[in-house]
């Protein structure tokens, strides 16, 4: 076979991204500077490459290289990347960090053994050289390419020689939204006062499929997804008849934002070709102009009203836990002395979160500095009870936070019945800490009755289900949690059921797999550690195991195994799959 038949070639949009003065940054804490590009990495970019489905051809120390199959993507993927790096710099001192540089080309470029080559992969990597920290530079063709199907700007460069390419580049510099703004801008109409809650506005959807009729099916859309916020009770959400005023016009989000008086705007655009949808979407906080979410859901059209529900429900679910780490990050920013109870419950969600109880020990006097101000408050209740079952499950079975437990859990159900978050915080700690079953999947089912796209629902209750030994059910929620939001921060906890799940059905290849990526998503949960000793034990691996096993113990000092099964309240036949597993590896009966 000749060189030139072997050899695969392929079209492919190029991102290349340099960490700005690397070698700087390694000189004053190579320690800090490694942890922090780790960290950026696993909370923002890998999971940017995953929705906009890029993949990392190779990385340096500095620099990474990535194919996307869409010029589209590798666009808005850069900018919300660029965007989140500046929000994660926010609070860290100028001369610690990281940003970097990006440079975009689209060209055909030869892959060999998963590598890729070409002057298109080497016109990337000039343009990056060219950009200015935080900047994205592109070529002509992907400015050409783009055109305005994204709500970001071009500034035209002009044509640059550059090194090894014997043409000049033409080159254009990005401009988003926080880039063009600037205090000469003409002023905007005055803001409405914004509601005491996250507030949002649903921009009508663009239609870009080039035929009037299909007008329908966007609309239709947006007015589901407007139906679907407005079940989130800790959420303002502008009616449906405000937000289509602006149907057909050409809007800046920022001064739609101020019309309206909300802080969020999800905007998008919906195109039909053939038997096939694509459907946009993008979330921005409209005073910074910060990307909070952005994503793209690609799917054959047969039943349109039942692929106008699956797209709602798709939407809906990443919004809610995008929405509130927004909010979260928000509250950090804003003075100790002007919380208000919502505000504290923010404030203390972030400790809850990782669900161990050094952080459950911070949130609960938050929690109960929210619960003087407004009593019933349904959500601070469900985020003690749930605080109260970390430290019951996971700090030493207190009698005092199985009792804290149990009675913010019922206040929670009592006071938050459409409330759906309160009502699956309520449930989960009913079901671990009561071992109350039944109760817990009430609580659990009116929680999806109010909102059915909760994930976290979903996953409380993957988790309750597979500590009462109901394997088949406990793998079915999780992976309706997983299908709803795939990106939560929260999926270690439904991870961790399905790992169960696969343990107790003696599948234990596939335990293992999703017992790394319980560990991926929360590497500080000691049930992570656990769930890998076990999966570990059971597939031979001891060494293995016992490593994992010896870093729960870190982590939880006081761990047993008859006390974990008994706090959680792990059913007889489940609790021995889980028992002999983790007697091999060592940790203590």
């Amino acid at each position: 076979m000749s060189e030139e038949a072997r050899t695969a070639r392929r079209l492919a949009a190029i991102l290349a991204a340099d960490v700005v003065g690397y070698s700087r940054l390694m000189g004053i804490d190579e320690e800090g500077t490694l942890a922090a590009l780790k960290s950026h990495r696993q909370e923002l970019i890998d999971p940017l490459m995953a929705q906009h489905q890029g993949r990392i051809v190779k990385t340096t120390g500095d620099g990474l290289l990535i194919e996307f199959a869409s010029i589209v993507d590798a666009v808005r993927c850069a900018v919300v990347m660029q965007e989140g790096i500046k929000d994660r710099n926010a609070n860290i001192d100028e001369s610690r960090r990281i940003r970097f540089r990006i440079g975009i080309n689209v060209g055909d470029v030869i892959v060999d053994d998963g590598d890729i080559f070409g002057d298109g992969v080497n016109v990337a990597a000039r343009l990056e050289a060219l950009a200015e920290p935080g900047e994205i530079c592109v070529s002509a063709t992907v400015r050409e390419h783009v055109g305005e199907k994204l709500p970001i700007g071009f500034a035209d460069l002009g044509a640059h020689s550059v090194k090894n390419i014997a043409r000049p580049v033409h080159v254009y510099r990005i401009e988003t939204r926080r880039a063009r703004e600037t205090p000469g801008d003409a002023p905007m109409p005055q803001m409405l006062a914004l509601p005491d809650r996250p507030s949002i506005a649903v921009l009508p959807f663009a239609n870009l499929s080039g035929d009037a009729e299909q007008d329908y099916f966007a609309d239709g859309m947006v007015e589901d997804i407007i139906t679907g916020l407005a079940r989130i009770k800790w959420l303002f959400v502008i009616a449906r008849n405000s937000s289509f005023a602006y149907k057909g016009r050409a809007v800046d989000v920022k001064q739609a934002a101020r019309e309206l008086g909300v802080r969020y705007v999800l905007e998008g655009s919906v195109r039909r070709a053939g038997n096939r949808v694509r459907v946009t979407g993008q979330l921005i906080e409209a005073e910074a102009g910060r990307h909070v979410w952005a994503e793209r859901y690609d799917r054959t059209l047969e039943d349109v009203f039942a692929l106008q529900d699956e797209l709602t429900l798709s939407v809906v679910a990443a919004i809610e836990p995008s929405l509130r780490q927004a909010e979260a990050e928000r509250v950090k920013r804003k003075r100790p002395d002007s919380l208000d109870a919502y505000d504290l419950v923010l404030r203390a969600m972030p400790d809850v979160y990782p669900a161990m109880p050094d952080g459950a020990v911070r949130a609960l006097p938050v929690l109960e500095r929210a619960l003087a101000l407004e009593p019933d408050y349904a959500l601070a209740h469900g985020f003690a009870a749930w605080s109260h079952e970390i430290l019951f499950v996971r700090g030493g079975a207190r009698p005092e936070n199985r009792l804290g437990a149990i009675r913010h859990a019922e206040a929670a159900i009592a006071h938050g019945r459409d409330d759906a978050l309160a009502l699956a915080l309520g449930g989960f700690a009913l079901g671990l800490v009561a071992h109350d079953r039944p109760a817990a999947l009430q609580a659990l089912d009116a929680a999806l009755a109010v909102s059915p796209s909760c994930a976290l629902a979903h996953s409380f209750g993957s988790v309750v289900l597979a500590c009462g030994g109901e394997a088949e059910r406990a793998i079915e929620w999780g992976r309706r949690a997983l299908r709803l939001s795939p990106f939560d921060p929260m999926r270690f906890g439904v991870c961790f059921a399905m790992g169960l799940a696969h343990l107790q059905r003696g599948e234990y290849e596939e335990a293992a797999e999703v017992a790394r990526q319980v560990f991926q998503a929360n590497p500080n949960w000691s049930f992570a550690h656990m769930l890998i000793a076990a999966t570990q034990a059971k597939l031979g691996h001891l060494d293995a195991a016992r490593d994992a096993a010896a870093r729960v113990l870190e982590l939880q000092p006081g761990y047993t195994i008859s006390g974990m099964i008994a706090a959680a309240g792990i059913e007889a036949a489940a609790a021995e799959h889980l028992r002999d597993a983790l007697g091999l590896a060592g940790l203590p009966a």
